[in-house]
């Protein structure tokens, strides 16, 4: 079935396919405007992509629209509601601030999720205000934008805007919408709503819906094979953080998105030394979500989400559990294979070899041994500079670079190709923590160039530019543990 896509000048091009699921999904809810929209960034990279007019974004209606004072042509502003498992008990949840404005067809035919975060109280809010600081806010579009260089699924911000308006949190703090582009915001969560809220028929629709938006390929109504490509597509992704050394900070069921992207970027941050306990989050009391949990913990997700395809797997209870278990128990296998692939291009190795896995711990363990910085240390065997740090002085690397010699090649002149190859899969420059603080505070202060120069050096951290160069520093060891909050 065909429906009417609204064009505007601005280049938006509206096809709300999840306005027509049943309203048992959503809320339709009207706009809260704001008192003095202000652009602060506009993502123009993005706006090119999906097809959107740069001039027609900055003027007053496009700063609207991004507001939250007037809808777009097309749009149909809406809550989502979905459940979640947060730090392990459920709890039903929805947008409490956050509105989809639609899905814009982009010009290569791609369909993505225009949502607006931050923008007012909605039926979810459970007595919260519904707003957002614009600190939390332009910490988004910085590591979206980082990531998205790193080549990882993500979520991505088109749009900040300054609201005019106070926020209360601890402080009186400055407010912000910010605009997220994203492949669609269904959620674990989601499917866990469906399933405790309306039972096998609500999930069915929902299935349906997933299978049609994002997995095209599998047969309508071929429910394990569904449940088995979100399971590949979690693998992918989270061998893809541990590989960057990324630690999300909230993995909760509602954080983590059916489409494979990363979402929601709360509490998230990247590790300056290699430690697998690292944990970032003020709130993570027991390492629930440390970088070395992660894979674990996708794992339990993916579990969750298959307790609630259960009805659509068989019609006999215990056959869909042993369907169930078969696909997630292929999760561990599916990210081991993922990670070890990642990690013979971050160590440049040719073809396959039986004892690369023991290579890459081997380093790893000796990188945690002596507090050697992640990023850091395999930029340092890209670029061939391993001098002047403690385990590049050591005998544990000695005897490693001995044994990665042999296995790319025993020459120079292999050991030289196989850096050639590791330049693309070893970024020169992360969102060190330290540096989106200090771009947070001049921003939030008026001063939107230190975040520029920033992110610029982000969006292709793979080039060793001199540029990047200073992105490497590490932060003054008298800085302390770094810390993050939920304040997205």
């Amino acid at each position: 079935m065909t429906h009417p896509i609204s064009k505007t000048g601005a280049g938006w091009r509206f096809d709300n396919s999840y306005a027509r699921l049943p309203n048992f999904f959503y809320t339709k809810i009207p706009l809260n405007p704001v008192q003095a929209p202000r652009l602060a960034v506009l993502n123009v990279r993005l706006a090119e992509a999906l097809g959107l007019d740069e001039a027609a974004l900055r003027s007053d209606s496009g700063i609207a629209a991004f507001a939250g004072n007037a809808a777009p042509d097309g749009a149909e502003p809406l809550a989502q509601a979905y459940a979640g498992h947060q730090f392990g008990h459920l709890t039903m949840l929805g947008d409490g601030r956050a509105l989809l404005l639609g899905e814009q067809l982009s010009p290569d035919g791609w369909r993505y999720d225009v949502q607006l975060k931050g923008s007012g109280r909605t039926p979810y809010s459970r007595g919260g205000d519904g707003r957002a600081a614009l600190g939390p806010m332009l910490r988004e579009y910085i590591v979206s934008e980082a990531m998205h260089g790193l080549r990882i699924p993500t979520t991505r911000a088109l749009a900040v805007v300054e609201t005019g308006e106070p926020v209360f949190r601890e402080d009186e703090l400055p407010g912000a919408v910010l605009t997220r582009i994203a492949a669609s915001h269904l959620r674990v969560g989601t499917f866990q709503y469906a399933a405790g809220a309306g039972g096998a028929d609500q999930v069915r629709l929902l299935a349906d819906y997933a299978l049609q938006r994002h997995f095209p390929e599998v047969a309508e109504g071929d429910y394990r094979s569904l449940l088995g490509a979100v399971v590949r597509r979690q693998a992918s992704l989270i061998a893809r953080w541990q590989l960057a050394g990324f630690v999300h900070g909230v993995m909760n069921t509602d954080n983590m998105a059916i489409s494979g992207e990363t979402i929601d970027y709360g509490p998230c941050a990247f590790l300056d030394v290699y430690d697998p306990s690292t944990v970032f989050s003020s709130i993570d009391a027991h390492g629930r979500y440390a970088y070395e949990n992660q894979p674990k913990i996708a794992g339990w997700n993916l579990a969750r989400f298959a307790e609630t395809l259960l009805p659509l797997l068989h019609d006999d209870e215990e056959r869909a559990v042993g369907v169930a278990e078969e696909e997630i128990a292929a999760f561990p296998d599916l990210y081991a294979a993922d990670w070890l692939s990642g990690m013979r291009a971050k160590l440049g190795l040719p073809g396959e070899a039986p004892a690369d896995e023991s290579l890459a711990r081997d380093l790893l363990e000796a990188m945690a041994a002596y507090k050697a910085d992640y990023t850091n240390t395999f930029a340092a065997l890209t670029t061939g500079a391993t001098r002047q740090t403690p385990l590049f002085g050591s005998d544990p690397f000695a005897r490693w670079q001995d044994r990665w010699k042999d296995r790319v090649g025993g020459t120079d002149e292999a050991a030289a190709a196989a850096r050639r190859r590791m330049r693309d899969s070893n970024p020169a420059a992360i969102a060190r923590n330290h540096r989106v603080e200090e771009a947070l505070e001049a921003a939030v202060s008026g001063d939107y160039a230190v975040m520029d120069r920033l992110v610029d050096a982000l969006r292709n951290p793979f080039e060793y530019t001199p540029e990047q160069a200073e992105y490497a520093a590490l932060p003054d060891a008298s800085s302390g543990p770094y810390r993050t909050f939920c304040g997205t």
